[in-house]
């Protein structure tokens, strides 16, 4: 395990981005070490001298492909530290309930404490002071804080892998490298469990490949195939892993009640049942959440333009023409260009106004859904905002 004092006492550090994180960053420092000094900076790499410093923390959201030595973050920090007891889960999608999922089975069938970390909660190091020897961490993590990390969990969790942050990482080949390091730097002893979807890595892991046509029979609060094969990866860790029983494992998935903004119902007004969905941020998504809310009669979809492709959602909409797609935003003008000539799409300037022609277009006692296939930023402070938003908008219109 590694000594945090010995690694940074005396030493010159700077904090690269002071968001969430940063801040976290700087108050762990403080609490735990002696630096020589700290310092901020909120900018481009060339505003800084690299030299000056021993060691730099970067935020997960600043871009910097390449390997350095100097540059740490606070995800390799914490797997330095924690790596023998934690289960790593990435993806492209899932990768939030799936952890939740894990931790809540984990909390039930074991008698050890589990600590639930990564965007889904606080930042890692924040509970640093609450890890024993027998605590079990489950950390979500995203693309962005694995990107540079060279510590890998003892079990990662790679569910899937789809065409996303393309503005990031410009090809899918960087975003895969990224989404890689959960495995690359794991040990012989160490286990992957990985969706088959996903493109074979090397890794000197025990590799077990779940299969999401075969999953098993449970009894779910939260609505969608694709949490059945969220269900299957949650079974066969808890039980392959720390050896919880089979039944317990599902008597205790069945209570899961899901998390805000993935497939949320969120109230009725004008008769109209309203889901967000936010978190969508991709057509995969998009197309899964139509599949799994069947009684949808209006879906709202747009946001941030990344560059992916749409051809998978465009097919979607021109083959299913039983939903009444509204359209917002750059991505979603994109796509209408596309599907203009298909009955019942329509296109608005944004969120409030689609919500507001979705119920005037939605049949009472079915369902208003938001889905939007993109990201939130440039109109919405995060998918959080976004969804917050649509409720607003649509249990006030």
């Amino acid at each position: 395990m590694l000594n945090i004092k010995e690694r940074f006492n005396d030493k010159k550090i700077l904090i690269w981005g002071y968001g969430r994180e940063g801040k976290s960053t700087e108050s762990f420092l403080k609490a735990h070490c002696s630096p020589k000094s700290i310092d901020i900076f909120e900018g481009k790499r060339d505003g800084f001298d690299e030299e000056s410093y021993d060691i730099i923390f970067k935020s997960p959201g600043i871009v910097m492909l390449e390997d350095n030595d100097r540059f740490t973050s606070q995800t390799e920090i914490f797997l330095e530290c924690f790596r023998d007891q934690t289960v790593g889960i990435t993806g492209t999608k899932g990768k939030s309930t799936t952890s939740a999922m894990l931790a809540k089975v984990l909390s039930d069938c074991t008698e050890r404490n589990v600590i639930l970390l990564g965007n889904i909660g606080l930042p890692c190091l924040d509970r640093y002071d609450d890890i024993d020897s027998d605590s079990i961490v489950v950390f979500e993590m995203s693309c962005h804080q694995l990107v540079n990390t060279k510590v890998s969990p003892h079990i990662a969790v790679l569910l899937n892998l789809y065409e996303e942050h393309l503005d990031y990482y410009g090809t899918m080949e960087a975003y895969f490298g990224a989404k890689k390091n959960i495995t690359l730097h794991q040990h012989e002893g160490d286990r992957l469990f990985v969706g088959d979807n996903v493109p074979e890595v090397e890794t000197a892991a025990g590799v077990t490949v779940i299969n999401t046509e075969e999953v098993g029979e449970y009894i779910l609060k939260i609505p969608g195939e694709h949490n059945y094969i969220n269900a299957e990866f949650v079974y066969r860790i808890a039980q392959d892993v720390f050896g919880a029983d089979g039944e317990d494992i599902k008597r205790s998935m069945a209570q899961f009640e899901g998390l805000p903004h993935r497939l949320q119902y969120i109230g009725e007004n004008k008769g109209i049942r309203f889901y967000d969905d936010s978190i969508s941020t991709i057509p995969h998504a998009t197309i899964a959440a139509l599949t799994a809310l069947p009684d949808t009669d209006t879906v709202l979809i747009g946001g941030m333009d990344r560059g992916i492709d749409y051809d998978e959602l465009i097919s979607y909409i021109k083959t299913h023409p039983g939903v009444k797609y509204i359209f917002a935003y750059e991505t979603g003008k994109r796509i209408y260009d596309e599907v203009s000539s298909c009955p019942e799409c329509y296109y608005e300037e944004d969120l409030e106004a689609a919500v507001k022609l979705a119920v005037d277009l939605t049949t009472p006692g079915r369902i208003c859904l938001l889905s939007p296939a993109a990201a939130s930023y440039g109109y919405f402070k995060n998918f959080e905002h976004r969804g917050e938003m649509f409720k607003q908008y649509a249990l006030k219109v």
